[in-house]
């Protein structure tokens, strides 16, 4: 009698060598981590069965644990935390830009989209909250138009990646979206989002729940023509909860990913008490809501295990990391943190978790007021690589209860269909970017990875449709 022969694809295997950037032991196959002897460290979960993943302290750079961390994998939407990172700090936010219908068709096919519409305007604020909290492409595709073009844009994100240490990283597409040779790792992904947390606007959206959006121009009853504005919510499951998956505690951001060639990716920075965590885990077995969960499970491991191993590894820190940070940073002009007597700029006192009012409609996560998270590397890598976070110490800690935002598919947060765009492939995609046919390759953010194309609920009324293409309405998880 034969044996049977499995239809199952060969899952794929990491480099028996990586990068050593950051330690030896973070270049090595496998699962890394030390225990510190008689110190009585967590074992860790046995539910993880992500192909790469990391665990870090935000502050000192500590990696506490990882396994295949420099492994070159698709990262799907998470590298925008590398567009934002790039692009953040050059452009006013209430800068106004005109949306063209080139920059519309530069989309991949079965993209998630915020729903801008061709001849409209938009703030630069606006754009960014459709990245940050739809992933939607076609504000991406918009804030590089504004930066001179899709090939300038990824030029720059590769060269910010080669600053920060991100060796592991080569960017094609600036939103993600499916192509060859497009990767990152775990390691590089979680350098992103340390070096994004340093700056206060970057922090405020990946914090943001929910958003008033632009919508398209109608005529009232009064007769007069009016723009109208429709919700949006984070697709951020840890933040905003889901059915099955309530938002984890102290959480405060930061980017989730899924395509078909990519899987799930998702990094998420945590406070708990007096200690801030990173992690970042990449195409885990299974969809829906596993990424989540398993970087939940790390997180849990993560703030019990602190102080009980020892470090495998460091983050590493930019170049020129003690010269001042630029603009968008809590560094005053000449103000290094730790001086005499210096305070970091921006509100340090905690604020409990709210939506703002008509006027902006943004709503903070889970108590923990973005800008609480001061000054990640405000030029103090001199003592132990430290980056500290003065005003994170005494944060109230939301529980995982009512306090929290109300969770999608419950009655106070029923959620909404998004309408995902399919076109034929266009010119202007980046040079190896795939031709993806509908169904392939997709970059769209169901914020649970729960299929090709299907995105979560915006709270509010459905994003309009782009111009002149076909779509199909993809249903809530």
């Amino acid at each position: 009698m034969s044996d049977a022969v499995s239809d199952k694809p060969r899952e794929p295997s990491p480099p028996s060598r990586m990068s050593a950037v950051g330690g030896e032991r973070l270049g090595l196959p496998g699962v890394q981590i030390e225990p510190r002897a008689g110190a009585g460290a967590p074992e860790l979960p046995d539910s993880i069965t992500s192909r790469a993943w990391i665990v870090a302290d935000a502050e000192t750079g500590d990696v506490l644990a990882a396994k295949n961390a420099h492994w070159p994998l698709a990262p799907a939407s998470t590298i925008k935390m590398l567009f934002a990172d790039t692009l953040l700090p050059k452009f006013d936010k209430d800068r106004v830009h005109r949306v063209s219908r080139e920059e519309l068709l530069r989309v991949g096919p079965g993209s998630s989209m915020v729903g801008l519409k061709e001849g409209l305007t938009y703030t630069v604020d606006d754009l960014w909250k459709g990245v940050f909290l739809r992933s939607g492409n076609d504000a991406v595709h918009a804030l590089a138009e504004l930066n001179g073009g899709v090939d300038k844009t990824v030029r720059e994100m590769n060269e910010h990646a080669g600053r920060l240490g991100a060796t592991d990283t080569r960017v094609v597409s600036p939103d993600g979206y499916d192509a060859e040779g497009h990767v990152s790792s775990a390691y590089d992904l979680t350098l992103f989002a340390r070096s994004g947390m340093q700056k206060p606007d970057f922090r405020e959206y990946a914090a943001t729940v929910r958003a008033r959006f632009p919508g398209d121009v109608e005529k009232g009853k009064d007769g007069k023509r009016k723009r109208g504005t429709f919700e949006i919510q984070n697709t951020n499951r840890l933040l905003t909860g889901a059915p099955g998956l309530e938002p984890y505690e102290g959480i405060a951001g930061v980017k989730n990913g899924y395509t078909t060639n990519a899987g799930s990716t998702f990094t998420g920075v945590a406070q708990r008490g007096d200690r801030v965590l990173l992690v970042t885990a990449m195409h885990p077995e299974g969809g829906g809501l596993s990424v989540y969960k398993e970087t939940a499970a790390l997180l849990d491991w993560g703030f019990e295990a602190a102080g009980k191993t020892e470090p495998v590894g460091e983050l590493v820190p930019p170049e020129g990391a003690g010269n001042g940070l630029g603009k968008n940073t809590d560094d005053r002009p000449g103000n290094q943190a730790g001086g005499a007597g210096e305070q970091p700029a921006g509100p340090t006192t905690p604020t409990a978790s709210r939506t703002h009012g008509a006027s902006d409609g943004a709503g903070t996560a889970l108590m923990i007021v973005a800008s609480l998270l001061v000054a990640l590397g405000a030029g103090a890598y001199g003592v132990h690589r430290r980056w500290p976070l003065p005003g994170m110490a005494g944060t109230p800690r939301p529980g995982r209860g009512p306090q929290g935002p109300a969770v999608l598919g419950s009655p106070e947060n029923p959620g909404a269909l998004e309408r995902i765009v399919t076109r034929p492939p266009a010119p202007g995609r980046p040079e190896g970017a795939a031709s993806a046919s509908p169904g392939a390759g997709k970059a769209s953010e169901s914020g649970d990875g729960g299929g090709d194309g299907k995105a979560a609920g915006s709270g509010g009324t459905a994003p309009p449709e782009p111009p002149a293409s076909p779509a199909k309405d993809a249903g809530t998880p």
